[in-house]
């Protein structure tokens, strides 16, 4: 198989690949899952430091009480492999501490800085791009995934749970398994046109009949209650809902404790 043929091998799973919430009940193998890790830490990273870590929860209690502090998703704990993963700034602060870091620092008059929001945001791209390349090297073996953002919330649930210290932060979770559901039957949600996406050089704002445009596709005929529009139905529905409320609040507290000085 040439080079073009592998590209586009690579581009017909990112094509078909969409969210799976009903599993098949076979358990993933070790290779398997071995592979799905493989790929998150063949991802591209900062400095190549890897400020992430990946929890794999195999207790089954753990996996039930997901579903409750992740809004109640039942097909977290039906999920043969859930993989946490952390923006960890934690590992590398213990390794400075261990190298004796802070005191090279108070020698030589150097600052010692410990992590603040921009390393926050560092840690959680970096967790983020391996968590999809692992979404991607388990599409091309046929196991379906579906990402959690709602770990985010209840923060200190999920510390207590996981045994977090506070330079660790859970920025994503991802379910995995063969999914129950014929392939070929799977719909593929479908994505803004480009044009509303891609911009060259500088941002584009958008006016009514530009977004007229871009929802043309995206009505719905039943809209919840209060909404009047498609806009209204989705602040109600996502952006104003009490779990993005509830999101708000944990990551405050999450900044918070991040860039707390000792």
């Amino acid at each position: 198989m040439n080079d073009k043929e592998n590209i586009n091998e690579v581009i017909k799973v990112l094509n078909n690949r969409c969210s799976v919430r009903a599993y098949d009940p076979s358990p993933l193998s070790q290779e398997e899952i071995d592979m799905i890790l493989h790929g998150a830490m063949r991802a591209p990273t900062a400095g190549n430091m890897m400020f992430y870590s990946i929890l794999e929860v195999q207790n089954q209690e753990m996996k039930d009480r997901l579903v409750k502090t992740c809004d109640n998703q039942p097909h977290i704990a039906k999920a043969p492999l859930v993989l946490i993963f952390l923006a960890d700034m934690q590992r590398w602060y213990d390794y400075y501490r261990i190298s004796d870091v802070p005191e090279l620092c108070d020698k030589h008059n150097f600052i010692y800085r410990t992590p603040e929001e921009s390393d926050l945001l560092l840690a959680c791209c970096d967790a983020l791009i391996a968590a999809q390349n692992a979404v991607i090297a388990a599409e091309s073996m046929g196991i379906g995934s579906c990402y959690i953002g709602d770990i985010i919330e209840n923060i200190e649930i999920h510390r207590e749970m996981f045994n977090l210290p506070k330079w660790v932060f859970p920025i994503t979770m991802l379910c995995f398994g063969y999914p129950k559901q014929d392939v070929s039957k799977r719909i593929i949600r479908q994505r803004f046109p480009k044009k509303f996406i891609h911009f060259t050089n500088i941002y584009k704002r958008f006016n009514k009949d530009d977004f007229t445009k871009m929802f043309q596709n995206y009505e719905k005929e039943t809209l919840v209650k209060n909404a009047e529009n498609l806009g209204q139905d989705y602040y109600l529905r996502k952006t104003g809902s009490a779990f993005s409320q509830e999101m708000s609040r944990s990551v405050k507290v999450a900044l918070r404790d991040w860039t707390e000085k000792d």
